[in-house]
């Protein structure tokens, strides 16, 4: 049975004293509801551990929002998911579109990081989205197809399993665009039928879909009331408990 999630994505936002208060204020208000989803804070590599520390003794999980192509070398600056493994972390999320546009991230590159967090204990938010000139062309069905199949489809079912999708229109990434919650749901439903055609229909039924690009308050329930999305990937509205809080309450 596949879990309900709202995944945090705090980008290059927030200092580490910020983000310990940020980590706390959300763990704090998650304490006087009950939660009928996963609650993920996606932070920068140098909060991991704090953020770790931070949330200890809730069932909030720590991710990083990115890590390295190799295993380890003469690579300054990147950080290995051997190293994020070692903060405590217990997921990494991959192949935003911000990667893949300012850093020129490929599906190889992608498959390349999928394999070293999954060889190192970590769960993958791994993300899917078109740009707007692909949808205006109807590409959308395609491009999510490609983009799942190219980096993942090498993997076991097993290890398939350990995959969270999360399919966010680029489109939609910090303009205040959403896509309507039948739009969410008709390419939902497409990328699960493209599971399923390679894993069958119980992985598929399993697999967990995110919706990412201006989720917020205003529409969480609207979008996680759709059969085929099972949550947010959550940007700017993650940056406030008070405005992150009540996505996560959209399930209740």
């Amino acid at each position: 049975m596949r879990k309900n999630v709202v995944a945090g994505n705090w980008k290059m936002n927030t200092n580490l004293k910020e983000g310990i208060h940020l980590a706390t204020e959300v763990k704090k208000g998650l304490a006087i509801q009950p939660q009928k989803c996963d609650v993920i804070l996606g932070v920068p590599f140098t909060h991991l551990a704090a953020v770790v520390d931070a949330v200890e003794g809730s069932d909030i999980k720590v991710a990083a929002e990115d890590c390295a192509s190799e295993a380890k070398g003469a690579y300054t600056g990147e950080v290995s998911a051997e190293m994020v493994a070692s903060t405590g972390a217990k997921l990494v999320i991959l192949g935003h579109s911000e990667r893949r546009a300012y850093f020129g991230e490929t599906s190889e590159i992608l498959a390349k990081k999928v394999r070293l967090a999954l060889d190192n204990g970590l769960g993958v938010i791994f993300c899917i989205g078109e740009k707007l000139e692909e949808r205006e062309a109807e590409q959308h069905f395609n491009v999510v197809e490609t983009q799942v199949k190219e980096a993942l489809f090498d993997l076991s079912e097993e290890d398939f399993r350990k995959i969270i999708l999360a399919y966010e229109p680029v489109w939609a990434i910090g303009t205040g665009k959403t896509a309507t919650s039948d739009q969410a749901q008709e390419i939902h439903a497409h990328i699960r039928k493209v599971v399923a055609d390679k894993y069958g229909e119980q992985v598929a039924e399993d697999t967990t879909i995110l919706y990412g690009g201006s989720c917020n308050a205003g529409n969480a329930h609207e979008l996680f009331s759709k059969p085929d999305v099972d949550g947010g990937l959550i940007g700017g509205a993650s940056l406030a408990a008070e405005k992150f809080l009540p996505i996560v309450e959209a399930f209740l």
